[in-house]
Protein backbone atom coordinates (compact mmCIF):
# COMPACT_ATOMS: atom_id res chain seq x y z
CA UNK A 1 0.00 0.00 0.00
CA UNK A 2 1.36 3.14 -0.57
CA UNK A 3 1.69 5.84 1.56
CA UNK A 4 -0.95 9.11 2.27
CA UNK A 5 0.63 12.54 0.77
CA UNK A 6 -1.05 15.58 2.09
CA UNK A 7 -1.01 18.84 0.21
CA UNK A 8 -3.33 21.63 0.11
CA UNK A 9 -4.89 24.32 -2.62
CA UNK A 10 -6.06 27.29 -2.66
CA UNK A 11 -9.42 27.75 -4.12
CA UNK A 12 -11.84 30.63 -5.10
CA UNK A 13 -14.22 31.09 -2.26
CA UNK A 14 -17.31 30.59 -3.80
CA UNK A 15 -15.54 27.59 -5.39
CA UNK A 16 -14.96 25.64 -2.42
CA UNK A 17 -18.56 26.66 -0.84
CA UNK A 18 -20.09 24.65 -3.72
CA UNK A 19 -17.57 21.80 -3.65
CA UNK A 20 -18.91 21.64 0.44
CA UNK A 21 -21.84 21.22 -0.69
CA UNK A 22 -21.52 19.26 -3.17
CA UNK A 23 -19.52 17.11 -0.85
CA UNK A 24 -22.57 17.33 1.74
CA UNK A 25 -25.15 16.08 -0.82
CA UNK A 26 -23.34 13.36 -2.30
CA UNK A 27 -22.71 12.26 1.52
CA UNK A 28 -19.03 11.95 1.50
CA UNK A 29 -17.34 11.62 5.39
CA UNK A 30 -15.21 14.35 4.44
CA UNK A 31 -13.54 16.80 1.46
CA UNK A 32 -10.89 14.23 1.14
CA UNK A 33 -13.26 11.13 -0.15
CA UNK A 34 -14.70 13.93 -2.51
CA UNK A 35 -11.63 14.69 -3.76
CA UNK A 36 -10.24 11.21 -4.54
CA UNK A 37 -13.25 10.46 -6.15
CA UNK A 38 -13.23 13.38 -8.64
CA UNK A 39 -9.27 12.38 -9.08
CA UNK A 40 -10.19 8.63 -10.07
CA UNK A 41 -12.95 9.91 -12.27
CA UNK A 42 -10.60 11.90 -14.09
CA UNK A 43 -7.84 8.90 -14.46
CA UNK A 44 -10.53 6.51 -15.68
CA UNK A 45 -11.38 9.57 -18.50
CA UNK A 46 -7.79 9.42 -19.77
CA UNK A 47 -8.17 5.55 -19.98
CA UNK A 48 -11.26 5.76 -22.54
CA UNK A 49 -9.20 8.68 -24.20
CA UNK A 50 -6.10 6.37 -24.13
CA UNK A 51 -7.97 3.48 -25.73
CA UNK A 52 -7.09 1.25 -22.34
CA UNK A 53 -8.89 -1.88 -21.59
CA UNK A 54 -11.98 -0.69 -19.61
CA UNK A 55 -15.45 -2.07 -18.60
CA UNK A 56 -18.71 -0.44 -18.69
CA UNK A 57 -22.39 -1.00 -19.77
CA UNK A 58 -24.50 -0.17 -22.38
CA UNK A 59 -27.91 0.32 -21.51
CA UNK A 60 -30.88 0.12 -24.00
CA UNK A 61 -34.74 1.20 -23.36
CA UNK A 62 -36.67 -0.25 -26.61
CA UNK A 63 -40.41 -0.71 -28.02
CA UNK A 64 -40.21 -4.67 -28.86
CA UNK A 65 -42.85 -4.02 -31.37
CA UNK A 66 -40.67 -2.45 -33.45
CA UNK A 67 -39.84 -4.17 -36.81
CA UNK A 68 -36.92 -6.60 -36.50
CA UNK A 69 -35.42 -4.35 -33.72
CA UNK A 70 -34.99 -7.07 -31.49
CA UNK A 71 -33.07 -9.18 -34.17
CA UNK A 72 -31.11 -6.00 -35.22
CA UNK A 73 -30.07 -5.73 -31.30
CA UNK A 74 -29.31 -9.23 -30.77
CA UNK A 75 -27.31 -9.83 -34.13
CA UNK A 76 -25.10 -6.38 -33.41
CA UNK A 77 -24.61 -8.26 -30.00
CA UNK A 78 -23.27 -11.42 -31.50
CA UNK A 79 -21.11 -9.69 -34.07
CA UNK A 80 -18.83 -8.09 -31.14
CA UNK A 81 -19.60 -11.07 -28.66
CA UNK A 82 -15.63 -10.42 -27.77
CA UNK A 83 -16.65 -7.28 -25.93
CA UNK A 84 -19.54 -8.39 -24.46
CA UNK A 85 -19.76 -10.25 -20.95
CA UNK A 86 -23.42 -10.47 -20.45
CA UNK A 87 -26.87 -9.07 -21.08
CA UNK A 88 -29.70 -8.44 -19.09
CA UNK A 89 -32.83 -8.21 -20.79
CA UNK A 90 -35.93 -7.07 -18.80
CA UNK A 91 -39.67 -7.16 -19.53
CA UNK A 92 -40.56 -3.06 -18.46
CA UNK A 93 -44.56 -3.11 -19.56
CA UNK A 94 -46.59 -4.45 -22.64
CA UNK A 95 -44.34 -2.86 -25.35
CA UNK A 96 -41.31 -1.63 -23.69
CA UNK A 97 -37.73 -3.22 -23.19
CA UNK A 98 -34.63 -2.26 -20.80
CA UNK A 99 -31.70 -4.51 -22.18
CA UNK A 100 -28.23 -3.95 -19.86
CA UNK A 101 -25.06 -5.06 -21.66
CA UNK A 102 -21.85 -5.26 -19.64
CA UNK A 103 -18.70 -5.24 -21.93
CA UNK A 104 -15.28 -4.98 -21.41
CA UNK A 105 -12.50 -4.13 -23.87
CA UNK A 106 -10.40 -1.54 -25.65
CA UNK A 107 -12.14 1.62 -25.24
CA UNK A 108 -12.65 2.17 -29.28
CA UNK A 109 -14.21 -1.33 -29.92
CA UNK A 110 -17.16 -0.66 -26.68
CA UNK A 111 -17.50 2.84 -27.86
CA UNK A 112 -18.18 1.48 -31.48
CA UNK A 113 -20.69 -1.41 -30.20
CA UNK A 114 -22.37 1.09 -27.54
CA UNK A 115 -22.74 3.65 -30.86
CA UNK A 116 -24.24 1.04 -32.80
CA UNK A 117 -26.78 -0.03 -30.31
CA UNK A 118 -27.86 3.47 -29.09
CA UNK A 119 -28.33 4.75 -33.09
CA UNK A 120 -30.44 1.50 -34.05
CA UNK A 121 -33.15 2.86 -35.28
CA UNK A 122 -35.71 2.23 -32.76
CA UNK A 123 -34.31 2.70 -29.57
CA UNK A 124 -35.64 5.22 -27.54
CA UNK A 125 -32.99 5.91 -25.24
CA UNK A 126 -29.93 4.53 -24.63
CA UNK A 127 -26.67 5.45 -22.77
CA UNK A 128 -22.82 3.83 -22.43
CA UNK A 129 -21.60 4.32 -18.65
CA UNK A 130 -18.09 4.14 -18.91
CA UNK A 131 -15.44 2.96 -16.14
CA UNK A 132 -12.47 0.88 -15.48
CA UNK A 133 -11.43 -1.96 -14.33
CA UNK A 134 -10.11 -0.67 -11.57
CA UNK A 135 -6.65 -1.92 -12.30
CA UNK A 136 -4.44 0.99 -12.67
CA UNK A 137 -6.49 2.80 -9.70
CA UNK A 138 -5.79 2.27 -5.63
Amino acid sequence: MSRVVRFSASLDGELMARFEQATLRRGYSNRSEALRDLIRDSLVREEWEGDEEIVGTVTLVYDHHTRELADRLTRMQHDHHDVILSALHVHLDHDNCLEVITVQGRASLVQSLADGLVGTRGVKHGKLTATTTGKRLR
